[in-house]
């Protein structure tokens, strides 16, 4: 891997998540110990996102256990933390709760991250594809079908993602000195507005495009253009690819290569991009603004990150 990332002049955030309902997910180990191997034997080309496990938040001392661990993990490198969907869609208090990212428990862990100047990453709620019915026509039918356990459509007991989002909004306003980068377009993959509502609200706030570009390519093209124009100082570039121990690293890595190169089309030429069977015109960005989607936002955004690799 460290040579394909060394060719294309790419660095990746590689970033653990803490799932009870994935196998692979459940506790931190080895998932950290793998990471850093990454880290290292990428000399550096991959960096360190942690995070913590929220599932014992109301056991009498979380917050001060979960930070002593955090700051262990900011010694070995990490640059962010992440916190997942879990917080909203799965977990419940003793009393029956859903439980929201904005739960006080958590909020002196945030104020610590803040203190280190780390940033969050926030992968909080799903695509609106998530509560409604099945349809062919979304990026994500394929993946609800195969993974029927995060389907809220499935589950009506689940909160709304309206509920779920303003959650995670209230957790932006009581946290302004928090950097938070929301995965996924921030959960609000279908209409660029909705994200420019949010820019707009909260100063520190950003989004990444990982595993959404194609929501944007289905947007209005001229809208899509000029949301990123004028927020170009607030969108990251990122696709959620992986590679798994047990994966072909060849074939992933090809995945990867052809994941970049249809991105990049789209983002930077006005060539035509075919996606679900659909002719998209490129955004052909200006020079300015693909290396902040592509660079200088990273850097912004991330500020363990250590200078080093040349821009695009």
């Amino acid at each position: 891997m460290g040579a394909f990332l060394k060719r294309l002049n790419l660095r990746v955030l590689d970033i653990i998540v803490i799932d009870d309902r994935d196998p692979f997910g459940k506790e931190l180990e080895p998932q950290r110990s793998d990471v850093l191997k990454v880290v290292h034997a990428t000399g550096g080309r991959a960096l360190f996102c942690t995070t913590f496990s929220p599932y014992d938040f109301e056991d009498p001392g979380f917050a001060q256990r979960t930070i002593r661990r955090l700051d262990a993990d900011f010694v070995a490198g990490a640059i962010a933390v992440k916190i997942y969907k879990v917080m909203g869609m799965e977990m419940k208090s003793k009393a029956g709760k859903y439980v929201m990212p904005d739960d006080p428990a958590f909020e002196p862990i945030y104020q610590a991250i803040a203190a280190h100047h780390r940033t969050v990453v926030a992968h909080i709620a799903e695509p609106d594809s998530c509560w409604q019915p099945p349809n062919t026509a979304s990026p994500d039918y394929a993946y609800y079908q195969q993974h029927p356990g995060e389907y809220a459509y499935a589950h009506p007991e689940w909160p709304s993602k309206a509920t779920i989002l303003a959650a995670r909004d209230h957790f932006l306003a009581k946290n302004p000195k928090l950097l938070v980068v929301g995965a996924h377009l921030g959960s609000m993959e279908t209409d660029v507005d909705e994200i420019a509502r949010r820019f707009d609200r909260y100063p520190n706030f950003a989004v990444d495009t990982a595993a959404r570009v194609e929501y944007l390519m289905i947007q209005p093209h001229d809208k899509v253009r000029a949301f990123l124009i004028k927020y170009q100082d607030r969108v990251l570039y990122g696709t959620d690819l992986v590679v798994m121990p047990k994966d072909d690293t060849e074939k992933a890595l090809a995945e990867w290569n052809d994941t970049y190169a249809r991105d990049w089309k789209f983002f930077a030429t006005n060539k035509t991009v075919e996606v679900k069977g659909r002719k998209v015109q490129g955004l052909e960005l200006p020079e300015p603004v693909l290396r902040k989607l592509y660079h200088d936002n990273a850097v912004r955004w991330f500020p363990g990150v250590v200078a080093g690799v040349d821009a695009p």
